[in-house]
């Protein structure tokens, strides 16, 4: 038998084991919601937007609390979903292997069970972080396993309300349009999912797009061999990205952050205890506030590895506070600004993450205006203010927006939309569009769903309760005496 078909074989037996688990712990996990009808079409009762780790786990969360009728929506492909195999472009996961999320305690999901199916107890143990690749290949067997419904091709332009029901309408990749009805609506849609990627003005307004690209776009490194690439970004995608063109044969890399050194400290290793992860949500506004003013003061620095990734080509070079302050084309130059002189490049790279603004996004671009943002509905001290944190939405206990007006028409319609995206940290901490606090933040998510559709078909429940009539006791007789031989 051959290598391929024992690993093959191995995962098919994995598979297995996940379900007979399930089975075992599937105690009130049967369906109980009340189904909606419309003239137009099925009702979901949760309609999911986005296919990666936070919307499939979500769906899978859902699931073991009874709610079955749920579909997942994504733009991308089959496989293509999520940033690990598209623009995503580190080596291996950030995270440490030991980190779970997608398989919400069922130990035979873990990526443990997974990876050592495939390759072996001893190839686990020798490994210091899961590849993209392989993360990507563990989430498909998850999708696969678990019979996650994805519908590929789909991406979501507008979200209207009518008699308590969402109206969503998708489009695909040929522009044909789709409508789908729902009660509940989840964003997962990662990093990016509240806003935009960034790009700073002076180079978007001064410079023609083919001389530049966002770290989250398709690059074409192969066409950059022997030509100087300048990246701003201090960030692990700047490093990332900086990295892979070096390996692609770039002839120089000079990337330039506007920090003094380049961060070092991982905030996001001291947030992985159970503790911030499962109650940070509850903290008042203020702690929530000085919280996440330290984390985003930090940043997330590039691994050791990465680091080092760069750092091994001698035509790598980093300069720190040397933030670009304009460019220019001179001929088929680029010429950058800085306090520190001119640098003059053939292409840019630009780490500069992304903007926290629900208007630019498709899917919330319609109700954007109607969404309390914390800087609505919390003043913080003098002198610790933050524009970043205050343009973030301020979310409810169960991740649904808040109107900025209680009488607004779509008040209501806010209520039933569930933002699990990376604008959510403010509010919720670390779970949205991260492995570390996904299993948290999920299972925070899952249960508050499944409570607000109880309690909205509340009476519904009480009048099954009222017509139930199946007899458990059926006899009256003395017990049948079985026969000795």
């Amino acid at each position: 038998m051959s290598l391929s078909q024992q690993c093959s074989d191995a995962l098919t037996e994995l598979a297995a084991k996940v379900r007979e688990d399930l089975a075992r712990i599937g105690y009130a996990s049967g369906s109980w919601s009340i189904p909606v009808t419309h003239e137009d079409g099925h009702v979901l009762d949760v309609a999911i937007v986005g296919a990666g780790q936070g919307g499939q786990t979500t769906c899978f969360a859902l699931r073991r609390q009874g709610i079955s009728n749920v579909e997942v929506f994504d733009r991308a492909q089959r496989g293509g979903e999520g940033p690990w195999v598209t623009f995503a472009r580190m080596l291996t996961l950030r995270t440490p292997k030991h980190v779970t999320g997608p398989d919400l305690g069922i130990p035979s999901l873990t990526p443990q069970s997974w990876y050592e199916a495939r390759y072996g107890a001893e190839a686990w143990q020798n490994l210091d972080k899961i590849s993209r690749q392989d993360w990507q290949s563990y989430l498909d067997w998850i999708r696969d396993t678990l019979e996650i419904p994805v519908t590929n091709d789909q991406e979501l332009h507008h979200v209207g309300w009518e008699n308590g029901l969402l109206r969503l309408t998708f489009r695909d990749s040929s522009g044909n349009e789709t409508i789908r009805l729902a009660r509940k609506l989840v964003l997962a849609t990662g990093i990016d999912g509240g806003g935009s990627w960034h790009i700073p003005s002076f180079i978007s307004d001064a410079l023609p797009k083919s001389a530049y690209a966002h770290t989250h776009e398709t690059i074409d490194f192969e066409a950059l061999r022997g030509k100087r690439i300048g990246v701003l970004g201090a960030g692990a995608s700047a490093f990332d990205n900086a990295a892979t063109a070096l390996e692609k044969g770039a002839g120089s890399v000079d990337l330039c952050l506007r920090r003094a050194k380049i961060p070092a400290v991982n905030p996001y290793r001291w947030m992985e205890n159970a503790g911030f992860l499962a109650h940070f949500s509850e903290l008042p506004d203020l702690q929530r506030w000085r919280f996440m003013c330290r984390i985003y003061s930090l940043n997330q620095p590039p691994p050791q590895d990465t680091f080092w990734r760069c750092r091994r080509h001698p035509n790598f070079a980093f300069h720190p506070g040397t933030p670009w302050t304009s460019a220019r084309m001179e001929g088929d130059e680029i010429v950058i600004s800085t306090p520190n002189g001119e640098m003059r490049f053939d292409f840019l790279i630009i780490g500069t993450g992304f903007t926290i603004d629900l208007s630019r996004r498709p899917e919330t671009r319609d109700f954007a205006s109607s969404v309390m943002l914390w800087r609505d509905c919390f003043t913080p001290p003098e002198g610790e203010e933050n524009a970043l944190l205050g343009s973030h939405p301020y979310l409810g206990s169960r991740f649904q927006f808040e109107p900025l007006d209680p009488a607004d028409p779509k008040a209501e319609m806010l209520e039933n939309i569930h933002n699990f995206t990376f604008a959510s940290m403010p509010t919720m901490g670390l779970s949205g569009a991260s492995i570390s606090g996904m299993r948290f933040g999920v299972e925070k998510l899952a249960r508050g769903i499944a409570r607000d559709l109880f309690v909205a078909d509340g009476e519904k429940h009480l009048a099954s309760l009222l017509a139930y009539e199946t007899e458990e006791l059926i006899s009256l007789d003395p017990p049948l005496e079985k026969a000795h031989s």
